[in-house]
């Protein structure tokens, strides 16, 4: 063999071996996959059937339904409704391990304030919402980004062989519609709000591919399905119970979550 074919002989081994030593535990089948589910109450199932204890997390979540259709090796569910970055550095990692080989999340919307925020665009004018969106978009500037790029760098070294999927958040409101029911938000409120959520998700998924983790938008999973409009997958003000408000439904788990998580693992 020649000196140069040798050299291309021993580059193109290099690049085989290399590519399968780099290959994750993901790759197996999904009934091989140890799956953490991890996060908020957009991933604890807060809006759909079946909520208990005080985390409120439903088998009729997104990571439950994906568990149901696919039979994973094992599956934990530990998202909380109401997880912060810093709740879920303290109470969620440790169901992570080497072992762990896809971890689900959904972070950052409490951080940004997202119930102070809705509920004082629910109760103030067009103008006060604004303001108060704004408000929270320079706290989204200043210090959510340490606070992803610190909970993302311990996600990865608790479980350093799992494929992470971050999830981001829907936009809440159609803003076509010009009556959103009793004491609906109006257009120019529903628009500020979804503004945030826009703001939100392109942050996050900038620090979710700092982090070398993989971003799975849901904004075109749950368009034409806001709260306000014909075919909502979302809960707009609840009575009973509150925690449901402007939480995913049954619909928003199944078709939107579970579809946007699905779209990024085949």
């Amino acid at each position: 063999m020649s000196r140069r074919l040798s050299v291309l002989a021993c580059l193109v081994t290099s690049i085989v071996l290399t590519v399968a030593t780099a290959t994750p535990a993901i790759a197996a089948p999904p009934s091989d996959w140890d799956y953490i589910a991890m996060g908020d109450s957009y991933s604890s199932g807060v809006g759909t059937s079946g909520q208990s204890g005080s985390c409120l997390r439903s088998p009729n979540a997104y990571p439950g339904l994906w568990d149901s259709a696919n039979d994973p090796a094992s599956y934990r569910m530990v998202a909380c409704s109401g997880a912060t970055t810093s709740s879920l550095r303290s109470g969620q990692l440790s169901a992570l391990s080497t072992t762990t080989d896809l971890v689900s999340v959904t972070i950052g919307g409490n951080d940004a304030g997202f119930a102070e925020t809705v509920l004082t665009c629910t109760l103030t004018s067009d103008k006060g919402c604004a303001a108060k969106v704004d408000e929270q978009l320079e706290l989204l500037d200043e210090e959510i980004p340490a606070r992803l790029d610190a909970t993302y760098r311990e996600i990865r070294a608790k479980a350093p062989n799992a494929k992470v999927v971050v999830l981001g958040y829907p936009l809440l409101f159609d803003v076509n519609a010009p009556s959103c029911g009793f004491a609906g938000m109006s257009i120019p409120k529903r628009k500020s709000l979804n503004h945030g959520a826009t703001e939100l998700n392109q942050v996050t998924e900038e620090r979710v591919r700092a982090a070398g983790f993989t971003w799975s938008d849901v904004t075109d999973e749950f368009a034409g399905h806001g709260v306000c409009g014909p075919s909502p997958w979302l809960h707009g003000l609840t009575l009973l119970p509150p925690t449901d408000s402007f939480h995913p439904n049954g619909n928003g788990h199944k078709y939107g979550y579970l579809a946007a998580l699905n779209s990024v693992l085949h």
